[in-house]
């Protein structure tokens, strides 16, 4: 075994994982391929760039990101250690200095002599497959993998394809929808039969299967509605990102734009359902997928979108049973390659196929700074426990890091992306109507059994 541990990319993930294997008096090699090369997001020489905004988000511990930042602080992250030194003023959220989280990220690194920093390009200069001979790697790339290390990336996981998360529909709490419009029921199956009566009817939904809730919408209701959308606020993309991601997949607001009809005949159409409230069909109507095995977080079917968050509380909110509804993830639209996580990894982000290699970072699905940080510390803390031939270090799924963990290595042909939220921790004990007390209680014993 080499007396070192291998690092792939120089992010969030890896340099958090660098720092937590030189911590335990092991040398690490964390291959950058800055600045020989940037990729089309990237201009900034140092570590741990930030692309896009600059929040870490919530740090009440409420939120589960929050939660996530005081699991973290608890191990002595150091990328949350440094993301506190150079807060912003962001309210109760934890937002960074972008340049100077970075600079800082990187001088820690630099200074560290047990952390060896080799500018190559992984995949062009020297293959993984080399480095993982004999040796622990954890392949920490982010979303923007380079195309000859996503080739050999595909060739060591067997998978004919990585996965291009192009776009995401937002994601909701099922406990936060109005579920005196909203009913159950799968398209084609739910129209009322002429001998029922409505209550009978309405009593057979209910026993129907769960795996799609639907909204009905009247008609000035739609219309609100479609005004709203397309008249919001979009989030401006990188050119590289426009050709790759519209040529194959259509942002709600753009088809919205095409005709004030375009989504009734399309991921709105009312056809096959009948709105349990008026025994008549609606205008439109919304339908939420199953997100999850739970069945606590649905996802809004068809609607891939580029609006900003904030855009999209506003307006999917004016949604008839969406009005208070908590959004566990929003919807997205971006490059990002990852691997199919649930079939290849387990809960330490070791590879199955291959015990010598971790994966860390949004490559494993993990969605976000703070998840990015948190998957290269159970990385970095399994490949020392591999390096060490130790027991293999796993957190349980009341805590974020654990349920994120569970998450991505559980399998789920619907797997996409996600981010922290009390959607994927296992419910209290005690039932709890009051959403804040509930959280409240769920940190609690995170923190407790963490």
């Amino acid at each position: 075994m080499k007396d070192y541990i291998t690092i792939i990319g120089g992010g969030l993930a890896g340099t958090e994982a660098a720092y937590q294997i030189a911590k335990q008096g092991i040398k690490v090699k964390l291959y950058e391929m800055k600045p020989k090369r940037y990729t089309p997001a990237h201009n900034n020489k140092n570590l741990a760039e930030i692309v896009c905004s600059n929040s870490f988000k919530s740090n009440l511990l409420t939120n589960a990101c929050g939660l996530l930042k005081e699991e973290l602080r608890r191990l002595d992250s150091l990328l949350i250690k440094i993301a506190d030194e150079t807060s912003v003023p962001a309210g109760q959220a934890l937002a960074v200095d972008r340049e100077i989280f970075a600079e800082k990220v990187t001088e820690s690194i630099n200074k560290n002599e047990l952390i060896e920093i080799v500018n190559k390009e992984v995949g062009e200069d020297i293959s993984i497959k080399d480095l993982a001979k004999d040796g622990i790697v954890i392949i920490a790339t982010g979303p923007l993998t380079s195309k000859p290390l996503a080739k050999e990336i595909q060739d060591i996981t067997g998978q004919d394809k990585l996965y291009f998360y192009d776009a995401a529909a937002p994601i909701v709490a099922k406990e936060s929808i109005d579920f005196n419009i909203a009913f159950f029921g799968n398209r084609y199956e739910e129209e009322k039969q002429k001998e029922e009566s409505i209550e009978e009817w309405k009593k057979r939904l209910e026993n129907q299967d769960a795996s799609y809730i639907n909204l009905p919408m009247n008609k000035e209701e739609y219309e609100t509605f479609y005004n709203e959308l397309i008249s919001a606020e979009v989030v401006t993309l990188h050119d590289f990102e426009k050709r790759e991601i519209f040529e194959g997949c259509m942002p709600v607001e753009i088809m919205a734009k095409r005709g004030v009809d375009t989504l009734r005949f399309g991921p709105l159409k009312p056809v096959g359902f009948d709105d349990p409230r008026i025994a008549k069909r609606p205008y439109a109507l919304v339908q939420l997928r199953q997100d999850d095995t739970e069945g606590k977080i649905y996802n809004l079917v068809g609607f891939q979108t580029n609006l900003k968050f904030g855009e999209q509380k506003r307006v999917f909110s004016l949604i008839p049973g969406l009005e208070n509804a908590e959004f566990v993830k929003y919807g997205v639209m971006h490059r990002n390659t990852y691997i199919n996580s649930t079939t290849l990894l387990d809960e330490t982000y070791n590879l199955k196929k291959n015990r010598n290699i971790f994966f860390a970072g949004q490559i494993t699905g993990v969605e976000g700074y703070v998840e990015s940080i948190s998957s290269g510390m159970v990385a970095a803390l399994n490949a020392i426990a591999k390096y060490k031939n130790s027991k293999k270090v796993t957190f349980p799924n009341t805590t974020i890091m654990g349920a994120l963990a569970k998450y991505i290595s559980t399998e789920n042909d619907r797997f996409q992306p996600m981010n922290a939220n009390f959607g994927i921790v296992p419910e209290l004990d005690e039932k709890i109507k009051d959403k804040k007390l509930k959280y409240q209680k769920m940190a609690e014993r995170s923190l407790k059994n963490f």
